[in-house]
């Protein structure tokens, strides 16, 4: 079970479990259709400030897991994995925290170093350094984000709709090319979610996604 707790830590984490600092690379210059679709995207960001679903987890060896997650922004998320996973991943507006239940062990990230920054902000900045590349479609729109000074080698795929701008999936490519998706589904916009729920208590709160 060590091995899915460094799984997800591979996912959430990305390069701040590593530590590796560099330089960030300068920022992808984008059209004006390309600016226009991350300002689009980045405005249902804001008019979404919470949201509850379901997601798939797709490693790089193709093993899957799955599970709820409620999330609220800036800064909140939880990840609550399906039986039999112990896996539980909270973010708590600073802190990013994976729970194995089973071996009762804790890791910590603080949220400014990870992947998980990015889709827990107001908004995605079109000025933002970390993006390198946006690709329109007919059925997508995926923005490229990467920074050396927060995410080490790792990169960061996020997926949208073209017509909704919502969110459905991202893609973690970490430092030895291994990608690591997640996809969400069944979600529900704008939901009351009660902040209890994302507490990092490692003595108490450990509980499953029925006490929201």
């Amino acid at each position: 079970m060590a091995s899915l707790t460094q799984s997800v830590s591979r996912i959430f984490f990305g390069a701040a479990v590593a530590g590796m600092l560099a330089l960030a690379p300068a920022q992808a210059k984008m059209s004006g259709k390309d600016a226009a679709a991350v300002k689009r995207i980045s405005q249902h960001f804001s008019g979404v400030p919470s949201m509850m679903g379901e997601f798939i987890q797709f490693g790089p060896n193709g093993e899957q897991t799955g599970g709820k997650f409620f999330l609220k922004r800036p800064g909140k998320i939880r990840f609550d994995y399906a039986k039999p996973s112990p896996i539980l991943v909270k973010a708590d507006g600073k802190t990013v925290a994976i729970h194995n239940r089973r071996l009762k062990t804790w890791d910590y990230a603080p949220l400014s170093k990870t992947p998980l920054r990015l889709l827990l902000s107001d908004r995605i900045d079109i000025n933002d350094e970390a993006i390198k590349g946006v690709k329109r479609e007919a059925d997508l729109t995926t923005v490229y984000l990467a920074n050396k000074s927060v995410f080490g080698n790792a990169k960061i795929t996020l997926m949208f709709d073209p017509k909704s701008y919502e969110l459905r999936q991202w893609t973690i490519t970490d430092d030895q090319g291994k990608d690591t998706s997640v996809m969400i589904f069944n979600v529900q916009n704008n939901v009351k979610l009660r902040d209890r729920i994302f507490k990092i208590n490692q003595l108490a709160n450990t509980r499953n996604s029925n006490d929201r």
